[in-house]
């Protein structure tokens, strides 16, 4: 049996690409310059949303769309091998020691750890800027048509806190737009629980694609 090009894309997702593909420029927002969306999907199901995920780049691609796949996980990993082997050696270490105590000590160390890697306008913020910046400077032709997918947030759990990431983002997209991909829990029409664990948070502008 010959399996079809295209699988349907499930809601949130065909309705997050008829939003970007729009007549009139992508639809993802109710806010005037503000190009953010969030598609939310349940933690368990990642790696079918991934799958999604390619389907829709695709459908966009062949659109006439240019796709920026952004990796929370991999700016990370980057971040902490540019903190050198003793560093790493150093940290590793020490979160044995302390989760040895306690696992809410070792939790609390790496916290300690990470989160100025993480969080703050010069955390993994400033690298996705920096990458969308980079693509409009070296294509400022498809700009225009260019649309950031930004996953893997699911990997920095408990660490992230994406209405942060999203807050620090804010202005340094160089105007295209941003679809988050969130793994959790809508609680409210403006509040999602990461990972469906951590008490809810309701500081979300975005559109919230469910």
């Amino acid at each position: 049996m010959t399996l079809p090009l295209f699988t349907p894309l499930p809601e949130p997702f065909a309705s997050l690409r008829n939003d970007l593909v729009h007549k009139d420029g992508p639809q993802i927002s109710t806010m005037r310059n503000y190009r953010f969306a969030i598609a939310l999907y349940p933690p368990e199901d990642e790696f079918r949303v991934r799958g999604h995920v390619q389907t829709l780049s695709r459908e966009l691609q062949r659109d006439g769309w240019f796709v920026l796949s952004i990796d929370l996980y991999k700016l990370l990993m980057d971040r902490i091998r540019g903190k050198g082997e003793s560093w790493r050696r150093r940290v590793t270490d020490m979160e044995r020691a302390t989760s040895a105590q306690s696992h809410e000590r070792g939790l609390g160390y790496l916290r300690d750890r990470l989160t100025p890697l993480i969080e703050g306008p010069d955390g993994l913020a400033a690298d996705c800027s920096r990458i969308l910046t980079e693509h409009a400077q070296r294509e400022p032709e498809r700009a225009a048509r260019t649309v950031a997918l930004i996953g893997r947030a699911g990997a920095l759990y408990p660490f992230l806190s994406s209405s942060a990431l999203l807050r620090y983002l804010d202005g340094r997209t160089e105007n295209i737009p941003v679809v988050l991909l969130y793994p959790g829990k809508r609680t409210g029409p403006t509040s999602l629980s990461y990972m469906g664990v951590l008490p809810p948070n309701s500081d979300y502008r975005p559109r919230i694609y469910s």
